[in-house]
């Protein structure tokens, strides 16, 4: 079980660190989009041409050093340790229900939220520009002016919001997946490759449906001044953005969410499986 467990981090970690290198400007546009007027009233398409002509092709990968980190962290844990949860959650091997499979991936998205949080609060102020210290944003900066401003607690600005979405999102995408493969596989005979693609298209969408206000909310939580604070944690942030925005505010960046969650899931849990599959593992 440990060695199975072992391996399946291993396999997770891997998919995440090659997912997130490849993703990672569409998730610094979506970012943009969410916490600038600027770029919200000019749409995804814009706001890609306008940040490379403002600031270059490599401000594309801004904060990839902590979104490496992050992925290190939390996707590591909340894909690896997915199935070894529902395993210890069910002593009946054919308990396979949507309820099942929803818990043990909210439980592992859970895990893995809390050990990336402090990846996550500076990868969002790198993606944004927020540091006061460098004209151009660097990890060991932007944390340094972190810390000095508000201590430890900074590291876990937006924690409640970021474990919340974590659960749903984890719970989401490993309930959904499962479900779609196996919806999919008996109606439409497909196996291997075409099969994980057309599964985690499926489960990207209701990803986005369900994650979409927790990851507006999160995102708002964790880019907050670091001199001050707009936001008395996860509710008021929310009552805050439907007063501004309407409900539909809490959606708002639905597209870029929607074109990072559907290839970052199938490249994810694609080579997730492939990686599973040549370290003689079981696929999901």
């Amino acid at each position: 079980m440990i060695n199975n467990t072992i391996m399946q981090l291993i396999a997770a970690g891997s998919a995440a660190m090659i997912t997130v290198t490849n993703i990672h400007p569409i998730d610094l546009v979506k970012t943009r989009l969410q916490v600038s007027n600027k770029y919200n009233n000019i749409g995804m398409i814009k706001s890609f041409k306008t940040i490379y002509i403002e600031e270059g092709l490599p401000s594309f990968w801004k904060g990839i050093y902590a979104a490496w980190l992050r992925e290190a962290s939390y996707t590591t844990i909340r894909l690896g340790l997915y199935e070894p949860i529902k395993i210890a959650m069910s002593t009946d091997i054919n308990n396979t229900s949507f309820l099942l499979k929803f818990t043990a991936g909210s439980s592992a998205g859970a895990i893995g939220s809390f050990f990336g949080n402090p990846f996550d609060v500076l990868k969002t102020k790198m993606m944004t520009n927020q540091n006061y210290l460098n004209k151009t944003p660097t990890i060991y900066n932007t944390a340094s002016n972190l810390y000095q401003l508000q201590g430890v607690g900074g590291f876990y600005r937006g924690i409640q919001a970021n474990i919340m979405r974590a659960m749903v999102l984890n719970g989401t995408k490993m309930a959904c997946y499962e479900e779609c493969k196996d919806i999919i596989k008996k109606n439409f005979c497909l196996i291997g490759i075409p099969l994980q693609f057309l599964s985690a298209v499926c489960a990207g969408f209701f990803m986005t449906c369900t994650v979409g206000p927790f990851d507006m909310i999160r995102t708002q939580l964790m880019n907050q001044p670091l001199d001050k604070k707009i936001y008395n944690g996860f509710l008021d942030c929310g009552i805050k953005v439907i007063r501004k925005d309407g409900i539909f505010g809490l959606w708002k960046g639905f597209l870029p969410i929607w074109s990072r969650f559907a290839p970052t899931t199938c490249l994810q849990l694609i080579l997730f499986e492939q990686i599973r599959y040549f370290m003689c593992m079981k696929t999901i």
